[in-house]
């Protein structure tokens, strides 16, 4: 009976540091900021590691061999998803617009099973009761409900005389505004087209943007996004 209970205490501090090693290999994140992807492989490891310690006639390592496995399947994948923006959305997904300028998007709700219980009482969360308060609200990946509320002077832009150039660019600033903040130009060395419509510009626009920046290609930039003021933030790749 004693050397039943040394074992199992051993196989028990033996599995935790086993897993805890694993996770935090796995990578740095909060709880709640988890993606799919990640919530399944550490559901997995913990389960693996109750069976190792409640079966006692199983050899230790038919719990090192699935652990360690599943560990090197999600630094693949985190490596590959690294260097594809596809692969991120395959295994994480993609945020999705839920408010927009205090207008709730029904369909995106449907696709996501996401009902207005939830939605309201993440927007009590983030100190909004009122959704026409909302200027902005995206549903990441985590499951997080991110909310922009409405600001003063996006009102005081609608009294601009439209053919005036400050009307212009109020425009432009609130398209960035209602889809993505900051909104992303650039990622991986490559140019997301379809943001640039969104905000009404062209590659040829980005290209003077960037080379007034010290920076000849696309593809030496990382990452480079727009904020709702219409600057430009950029970061260039390391490995040249």
């Amino acid at each position: 009976m004693t050397a039943h209970l040394i074992s199992l205490v051993l196989r028990t501090v033996l599995m935790y540091f086993t897993a805890f090693a694993v996770m935090r290999i796995m990578g740095k994140r909060e709880i709640g900021e988890l993606s799919i992807f990640d919530l399944v492989i550490s559901i997995m490891i913990a389960e693996i590691a109750v069976f190792a310690i409640e079966d006692m006639n199983r050899p230790l390592y038919d719990g090192f061999v699935p652990m360690i496995t599943l560990l090197l399947i999600q630094i693949a994948i985190a490596m590959l998803s690294l260097r594809s923006r596809g692969i991120r959305f395959l295994f994480d997904g993609k945020p999705s617009v839920i408010i927009q300028n205090g207008q709730i998007n029904r369909e995106e709700m449907k696709r996501q099973r996401y009902n207005l219980d939830d939605l309201l009482m993440q927007l009590r969360a983030n100190n909004i009761d009122n959704v026409a308060d909302v200027e902005f609200a995206v549903l990441e990946t985590s499951g997080q409900l991110s909310v922009i509320p409405r600001s003063e002077d996006s009102s005081e832009g609608n009294n601009q005389d439209s053919n005036s150039p400050q009307a212009s660019d109020a425009k432009v600033i609130s398209k960035i505004r209602y889809e993505e903040i900051p909104l992303s130009l650039i990622m991986d060395g490559k140019v997301q087209d379809q943001n640039l419509e969104q905000i009404g510009k062209t590659r040829f626009w980005l290209k003077n943007q960037i080379q007034a920046r010290g920076v000849k290609d696309f593809k030496e930039i990382f990452f480079c996004s727009i904020d709702h003021q219409g600057k430009l933030y950029i970061n260039l790749m390391q490995d040249k």
